[in-house]
């Protein structure tokens, strides 16, 4: 099976392709143009290379949340048109179980995945890694750096952080317990998407929606008309 994973959950655009238990590519790039102008003709370069067309694909995957509530909506958008267009299946994945996946493999250890959301607060969930699987202990919620801190200590052995978050709660947090993710595995990445929808059965376009986990800055403008 081909998958195409995107992620376009936060600052960075996100390609990657699976195929039958591996990565084939993966591109990755930081941009000041908006994820609409640059997702679908980087998928569409990464497709070129491989010698494939968007036809070989058999299923679609994107970052579902939580995230950029731009940002979500380009990728779901991007992959629902793709899914009905060509007949096929998608998934709708965590963007914190997919930074959960970038260390599927790993040794027997738990991986926080977090990212930021706004002042001291992050979303945040957390995996146990044992091998290939890849299992939640926590599942994804908001809470602040601190209430976090706290949490982990309920949890015994390796802790990795990772996530756009991670660096500066690491610096923060003195637990010798949790290490910072390195550099190239930190962050969001297609990968991991296409990872964790191999792992699952295909779902209709439909059924995919947004896991945005705050209200949108429509509905708190609308609640403030209200008020």
């Amino acid at each position: 099976m081909q998958i195409l994973g995107i992620d376009t959950s936060g600052k960075n655009a996100s390609a990657a392709v699976w195929n039958d238990g591996k990565i084939i590519s993966q591109y990755f790039v930081q941009t000041r143009m908006t994820h609409s102008q640059v997702i679908l003709p980087l998928c569409q370069k990464m497709l070129d290379d491989l010698g494939i067309g968007i036809k070989d694909i058999d299923r679609f995957a994107v970052a579902a949340g939580p995230g950029s509530y731009t940002g979500l909506r380009i990728g779901i958008s991007a992959v629902k048109a793709l899914s009905f267009g060509l007949g096929k299946k998608c998934n709708g994945i965590s963007t914190l179980e997919a930074i959960a996946y970038n260390f599927a493999g790993a040794a027997d250890c738990f991986v926080c995945a977090m990212i930021k959301a706004r002042l001291d607060i992050v979303y945040c969930a957390v995996f146990r890694i044992n091998g290939d699987s890849v299992s939640y202990c926590m599942n994804d919620t908001m809470m602040t750096t601190k209430e976090l801190a706290d949490k982990l200590r309920e949890f015994e052995g390796r802790i990795i952080a990772a996530g756009d978050a991670a660096e500066d709660f690491v610096s923060g947090i003195p637990d010798s317990r949790i290490t910072l993710a390195p550099a190239h595995l930190r962050g969001q990445l297609a990968a991991g998407i296409c990872m964790a929808s191999a792992v699952r059965e295909g779902q209709e376009p439909d059924d995919i929606d947004a896991l945005y986990m705050q209200i949108t800055k429509a509905e708190k403008d609308l609640l403030k008309k209200d008020l």
